[in-house]
């Protein structure tokens, strides 16, 4: 009989993609890593259980303990998976821009969830991270994910995704291109493929409003380069441990309007029913398609599930109301 243990026996081993019609400009061979085939629906759920596990060895995350975490979702979602297996409570803190969807799944799997302000610096009081901090310090028990500095995250990726990857091109994968947030997917994936082979290229795709292809390009956190963007799940205002700067090759910039426009593309064009970090990838990797050469082998990762997004990208009145569509 072939069964898994509990849910979390499930997670990784996600299928590779062959992309159509929306890569039809493009010579070379365009695959889609598709996270949304884990349970939690999205990538995160890989280091979720693995942040768990190294924290439970290191005595951090104690019997009948809490878990507390700033997320925009999908790492909640794999860290209230884990919590119920493994009998944790689950505390997830959000910022408002988040989608209501979102909030309402991380509660419909027990989590108590917490919104704070977006528009706030992350060393404000309200900021989601500074609130995480203060209830793990509040909460006798708990102990404090902080998925952007804790480096089991890029560990994860480091042992599991980027090996499948690997293993699925059969070692011929030449490019790797995916959205950056805590950073832990690109840098875990990265150093694997390029130690497997050091000509592989890693492409970071950012958002207008974010530090990352600035700071990589130049050396300098430019607090000018900030401002509030609506496109969830990638690109940040600080600078997070998990963002390895020297195995990323290079940066390129989507706009929100982009983003969400290649969010809808996605479910219209490839029946690839996606969050909108896999539209500012796709759109990304669009444009740096003169990078591509015809025998290349290019891997593209979708982070999470469209039912994320169903009130905001998928909604042609709130895309209206936000001038992305006439």
């Amino acid at each position: 009989m072939e069964y898994a243990e509990n849910i979390l026996g499930t997670i990784g081993n996600t299928p590779l993609v062959k992309m159509n019609k929306l890569t039809e400009g493009i010579d070379a061979l365009v695959l889609a890593k598709y996270e949304t085939f884990n349970p939690g629906n999205s990538v995160k759920d890989r280091m979720a259980v693995k942040m768990i596990e190294d924290a439970e060895a290191a005595g951090l995350l104690k019997p009948g303990g809490t878990i507390i975490e700033g997320t925009s979702g999908n790492t909640g979602m794999g860290l209230a998976l884990a919590a119920i297996v493994k009998g944790y409570k689950m505390i997830c803190v959000m910022a408002d821009k988040q989608s209501k969807e979102k909030i309402d799944i991380l509660r419909a799997v027990g989590s108590e969830v917490v919104v704070c302000p977006t528009d706030v610096a992350p060393d404000d009081p309200q900021s989601y991270y500074s609130t995480s901090k203060r209830l793990s310090e509040e909460t006798p028990n708990s102990w404090y994910v902080n998925q952007y500095d804790n480096l089991s995250n890029t560990k994860a990726h480091y042992e599991s995704t980027g090996p499948e990857i690997w293993r699925q091109t059969d070692g011929k994968v030449t490019h790797f291109v995916v959205g950056v947030g805590t950073g832990g997917t690109i840098s875990g994936v990265g150093k694997y493929l390029k130690e497997q082979n050091p000509n592989v290229k890693i492409w970071g795709v950012d958002t207008y409003g974010s530090v990352f292809k600035k700071y990589h390009e130049t050396g300098e956190f430019d607090e000018k380069e900030i401002y509030p963007y609506v496109t969830e799940g990638i690109g940040e205002d600080i600078l997070p441990k998990n963002v390895d700067f020297d195995i990323i090759d290079g940066f390129t910039k989507v706009t929100d309007k982009d983003a969400a426009i290649y969010t809808q593309r996605l479910a219209k064009e490839e029946g690839m029913f996606l969050g909108n970090s896999a539209g500012a990838a796709i759109k990304g990797l669009l444009q740096l398609k003169e990078h591509f050469k015809k025998d290349d082998v290019v891997v593209i990762l979708f982070h999470d599930h469209g039912s994320r997004y169903v009130g905001k990208m998928f909604n042609d009145d709130w895309m209206r109301k936000m001038g992305y569509i006439e």
